[in-house]
Parts: structure tokens; sequence; C-alpha cells
């Protein structure tokens, strides 16, 4: 289950540096320098919990003999995956509306709070495993 995780982390953390390179040369001259913002917020969260992922699956592999600990880092994982795809992804999207010529993306506003909800309840799932599996090492 922790490679599962691992894998998803790395795939969003190089997904990530590919979107930045991408926005940082490509898209500088053909979208706004707002809309550029907003990609590049996109990005970095994508980055960032990326890199969380990376660091539950290890922290799944050195806690897997605690009862309960894999549920609630599946949920974090699921939280943080649903997070990068509702977050970053409408953020993607709308930051590249002017681009795809499709002028009815703004029903896209409200998904990207909702993707920083999903962000939360992962922060907050993994929270709940390391409170309620206590390690003494």
């Amino acid at each position: 289950m922790h490679r599962n995780i691992l894998i998803w982390g790395l795939c969003c953390a190089l997904l990530s540096i590919i979107l930045g390179a991408f926005g940082a040369h490509a898209l500088k001259s053909l979208i706004t320098s707002d809309h550029l913002v907003t990609f590049e917020t996109g990005v970095r969260y994508q980055f960032m919990h990326g890199a969380g992922l990376i660091m539950l699956a290890l922290y799944a592999s050195q806690n897997q003999a605690l009862a309960g600990v894999q549920k609630g880092i599946r949920r974090a994982a699921n939280f943080f995956i649903i997070g990068v795809f509702c977050f970053s992804g409408s953020l993607y999207l709308l930051a590249l509306q002017s681009l795809i010529k499709l002028e009815s993306l703004s029903i896209l506003g409200p998904i990207t709070p909702i993707g920083g909800l999903f962000f939360m309840l992962g922060w907050i799932s993994w929270i709940r495993v390391v409170i309620l599996n206590k390690v003494d090492k």
C-alpha cells in the first residue's frame, strides 16, 4: 500500500517540475501575469503535496506494524490526491482558460477551495494517525 502512495507522490512531484518549467518558459508570453501566478500556485501546491505523499509513504513503511496506521494513512493519501486534482487541476484550467478557448470554466472557481479542504483533511488525517498510534522508539 505504501508503495502506491510513494508512486503517486513521485509522479505528482515530477509532473509539478514539468509543469513549472512549462509555465516558466512556454506560458510566460502566452498568458497574463495574473494567470501565470495562478498556474504557479497550482504547481507549488502540487509539489508540496507530492512531497507530502512521499513522506506519508515513508511514515507508513516505518510504522506498518501498528494497528490502525494503514487505514489512516490510506485516507490521508486519498485526500492529498483528490486535493491535487481539485485544487491544482482547477487552477491550471483557470489559468489556461484563454488558451484552451473554454469560456465556461468559471464554474471551476468553487472547485479550488474544495481541493484546499481535501488538503486540510489529509493533514488532519495524518495528525490523527500519529496521535492515536503512539510510537515509542
